[in-house]
């Protein structure tokens, strides 16, 4: 690779950990093609990208970076998740995993911090982004629910009163 080339590769990489929440590096020794494209179409349809860039230079971008923390997480063919969102790739990698366990998580980078693997599964473990936007319009819109209920209730509860009121009159009515 012609030097131009790296410098641009290396530029590229920084401008990725700048611009998304995350960026993973996972382990993918050992993958066949088939797997590969069915890891790649997941990750697209995330909107997650996932390119692989030479360790030597990724290195060199870490340290500009100054994120030097994360280059041990670097060992042989070594590929980069990259989202805004920070649960999204986690998650896929994680139920990736079930299909080809020599795909793992080694470490990555979470909103400008080297975080381990172990931080990252937590991160999968946690719900999506969609998910949490319902559990909020859940707890949202729940009392709403209730309010109109007890809302709706009262004329019902009304016109039963009304009508044992006019009973009670007409069993008077009758018994005089």
């Amino acid at each position: 690779m012609a030097r131009p080339e790296k410098e641009a590769a290396v530029a590229e990489l920084k401008q990725r950990i700048q611009d998304n929440e995350v960026a993973i590096l996972t382990k993918y020794v050992g993958i066949n093609v088939a797997q590969v494209t069915e890891l790649r179409r997941l990750m697209r349809e995330a909107g997650v990208d996932f390119k692989v860039y030479k360790n030597t230079l990724a290195t060199i971008a870490l340290r500009e970076l100054g994120l030097e923390g994360a280059v041990p997480f670097m060992e042989g063919p070594t590929a980069w998740a990259f989202s805004k969102d920070p649960v999204a790739p986690a998650k896929i990698l994680k139920d990736f995993r079930k299909q080809a366990d020599v795909v793992g998580m080694t470490g990555g980078i979470v909103s400008g911090r080297v975080v381990g693997r172990d931080r990252l599964q937590a991160l999968a473990d946690l719900p999506s982004v969609d998910q949490l936007r319902a559990q909020v319009v859940g707890v949202i819109a729940m009392p709403l629910r209730n309010l109109v209920g007890a809302l709706s209730a009262l004329p019902r509860n009304l016109a039963n009163v009304v009508d044992q009121i006019r009973k009670q009159k007409e069993e008077e009515a009758q018994a005089a």
